[in-house]
C-alpha cells in the first residue's frame, strides 16, 4: 500500500511586515497548491519540493530569488539546496547571481554532476553550460529590498535589529513525502541584508539548512544561519527524532535568542511510511558570547504562532 503524500512549505522564520501578511499567506498557499499538485499526480517528491519552492522564489514578496535581499554592495547573492531522503543525495548553490530559480540550478548539481555544492563565479559559468538562463539584476532587486539596504548598512545592525521584528522578509523551503514514500527537502535564500560579499548562511549547507533521510525524516531550516550552522540544526532535529525525542532536549541558559523555524516529515523507522508531519521551532543564542545555547520546542512562539492560526 502506497504512503498518502504530504507538502509542507514554509516562507520564513522572521517576523512578517503588515503590508506583506497577506502577500505571504497567499504566496505560501499558492507554493502548496503547486507542489501538491504533483504529488496528486503520483509524482514524485523531488518535483513536489522544486516546484512549491520556485514558486516561492518567483514571488517578491518572499527572500529568495526575485525577492532576495542586498549584500553590502548591493547586489543580490542567492543560496539553495535540495535533497533525497531515498539516496541521500543533494545539490546545492551558493553565492550564485543572476538566476531567478536558484533551486532549480541546486538539482541540475544533483543530477548532472558528482558534487553537492558549486558556488560563486565557477557556479554561474556551469549555469551558462546548461542554459539555465541568467536574468539581469535590476529583474531580481525591489524596491523594498533597496531602501531595506539603505536603512541598514551594517550587517551587525541588520542581524540585532531586525531579528523578530516586523521589518523583513526570509528564507523559504518545503519538504515533502511522496506515494513511494520517499522524502526531499529543498530550502532557497537570498540570506540577510548587508551581508558581506561572498558571505554564505546555512541554507546550502548539508545538515544546517536541510536534510532528508527516508529512515528518519526531512527538514527545511530557516532563521539566522551562523547560529544554525553552529549546531547543524536540520540533522540535529532529525536525530532527536531517531532517538524518540520530539523537542524535550535542551540546555538551558538566557541570552539574546532568536527563533529559527523548522519544518519536517517524520518517518516511521519501521515502515519507512509516513506516521508525522508539522513543525518544530528552535531557540539559538544570536553572538560569539556567551555560548551557543539551543532548545528544541514543541510549539512555536510568537509571532510565529499568529502566522500559522492565520494560514488556518
Amino acid at each position: 500500500m502506497g504512503t498518502n503524500p504530504v507538502l509542507v512549505v514554509h516562507g520564513g522564520a522572521w517576523a512578517i511586515p503588515d503590508e506583506f501578511a497577506e502577500r505571504s499567506i497567499l504566496g505560501v498557499k499558492n507554493a502548496v497548491k503547486s507542489g501538491f499538485a504533483v504529488l496528486e499526480m503520483g509524482g514524485s517528491s523531488m518535483k513536489a519540493v522544486e516546484i512549491a519552492v520556485r514558486a516561492l522564489e518567483d514571488d517578491t514578496v518572499f527572500d529568495a530569488g526575485h525577492g532576495a535581499v542586498l549584500n553590502a554592495d548591493g547586489y543580490v547573492e542567492l543560496d539553495a539546496i535540495i535533497m533525497n531522503g531515498k539516496t541521500l543525495a543533494a545539490g546545492a548553490v551558493s553565492c550564485i547571481r543572476n538566476i531567478s530559480n536558484p533551486v532549480a540550478f541546486a538539482c541540475s548539481v544533483l543530477e548532472k554532476t558528482p558534487y553537492v555544492m558549486l558556488t560563486g563565479m565557477g557556479a554561474n559559468q556551469f549555469a551558462e553550460k546548461l542554459g539555465i538562463p541568467q536574468v539581469p539584476v535590476e529583474e531580481l532587486v525591489t524596491d523594498h529590498a533597496k531602501a531595506e539596504w539603505e536603512q541598514y548598512r551594517k550587517y551587525k545592525q541588520t542581524v540585532k535589529s531586525l531579528f523578530n521584528t516586523e521589518l523583513v522578509h526570509d528564507t523559504v523551503g518545503a519538504v515533502a513525502i511522496d506515494c513511494e514514500g520517499n522524502m526531499v527537502c529543498a530550502t532557497s535564500t537570498g540570506g540577510i541584508t548587508n551581508k558581506m560579499v561572498g558571505r554564505v548562511g546555512d541554507t546550502p549547507v548539508i545538515g544546517s539548512g536541510g536534510y532528508a533521510d527516508n529512515l528518519v525524516g526531512a527538514v527545511s531550516a530557516t532563521g539566522h544561519g551562523e547560529s544554525i550552522m553552529k549546531v547543524t540544526l536540520a540533522r540535529l532535529i532529525l536525530f532527536h527524532m531517531e532517538q524518540g525525542d520530539p523537542g524535550s532536549n535542551f540546555c538551558p541558559g538566557a541570552g539574546t535568542c532568536a527563533w529559527v523555524s523548522c519544518i519536517l516529515a517524520l518517518s516511521d523507522l519501521h515502515t519507512t511510511r509516513s506516521s508525522m508531519y508539522g513543525s518544530l521551532h528552535y531557540c539559538a543564542e544570536v553572538g560569539e558570547q556567551p555560548p551557543l545555547r539551543h532548545r528544541l520546542l514543541k510549539s512555536p512562539p510568537e509571532p510565529v504562532e499568529a502566522f500559522l492560526q492565520a494560514l488556518g
